[in-house]
């Protein structure tokens, strides 16, 4: 049998890169791989004879691949496979625990950001002691949710450069339907110039492109603020 288990076992480097759990996750995202191919990422190496995929197979078939039951094992118990040292028990009951815990924890309500004054209520605690002027996109889904705010530029005392394209990858990236566009002016005027103006009317023009909701443009000081949409200029 173990002359035959030599002959037939192939590193999990020397898979196709399609089979690959690594590179299977990062391609079709988790919910595609299987149990012991989550498993077998986390433990990283199986034995001479036998990929880590393969080892948590045969973990799991013992345990009739159900994860409750795995989660139940001692370390001793886990030790007794060939290639499963107290490292790799240890971190495959983590991986358990943490599972449990996610089931027992409320899922977390995102921030709603639906108009000018919740986005200036959002980005103020965090632009109002700036001297220069920061850029910062706000991704949001189609019910106006925050997925993800950030900035996208540090600039000099005037002005401050806003690459489009980054703000149209990161919506991409994660799956946004409406933006928001929000910078400071620290001379604490909130009145656009005509640089904001054209910077609005780029990302105004990027978003109809892709199809992406563009909620507002706010200029944020310290107790004001400036809204293209509630001045109707969007």
């Amino acid at each position: 049998m173990e002359t035959e288990l030599n002959n037939t076992f192939k590193s999990i480097a020397k898979w196709a890169e399609e089979d690959r759990p690594r590179e299977k996750l990062e391609r079709l995202g988790p919910s595609a791989l299987s149990n012991a191919e989550l498993l077998g990422i986390l433990i990283g190496s199986g034995t001479p004879n036998e990929s880590a995929v393969d080892l948590m197979k045969r973990v799991l078939g013992d345990c009739n691949n159900n994860l409750n039951t795995l989660g139940k094992l001692s370390i001793r118990q886990l030790e007794q496979y060939k290639g499963v040292g107290p490292a790799k028990a240890i971190t495959i009951l983590a991986a358990c625990e943490l599972g449990k815990r996610r089931t027992m924890e409320k899922a977390e309500e995102r921030t709603a950001i639906d108009s000018a004054e919740a986005i200036y209520a959002y980005l103020h605690p965090r632009m109002q002691d700036l001297d220069v002027e920061e850029a910062w996109v706000m991704l949001l889904n189609r019910h106006y949710k925050l997925i993800k705010a950030l900035c996208i530029s540090h600039g000099g005392l005037s002005e401050t450069a806003v690459d489009v394209r980054i703000i149209l990858k990161e919506a991409l990236l994660c799956n946004a339907t409406v933006l928001a566009l929000a910078h400071n002016h620290p001379s604490n005027n909130p009145h656009p110039s005509n640089a904001d103006d054209q910077l609005t009317q780029r990302v105004k023009k990027a978003c109809e492109t892709f199809r992406i909701h563009f909620l507002d443009h706010i200029i944020v000081t310290d107790g004001d603020y400036y809204s293209y949409n509630d001045s109707g200029r969007l």
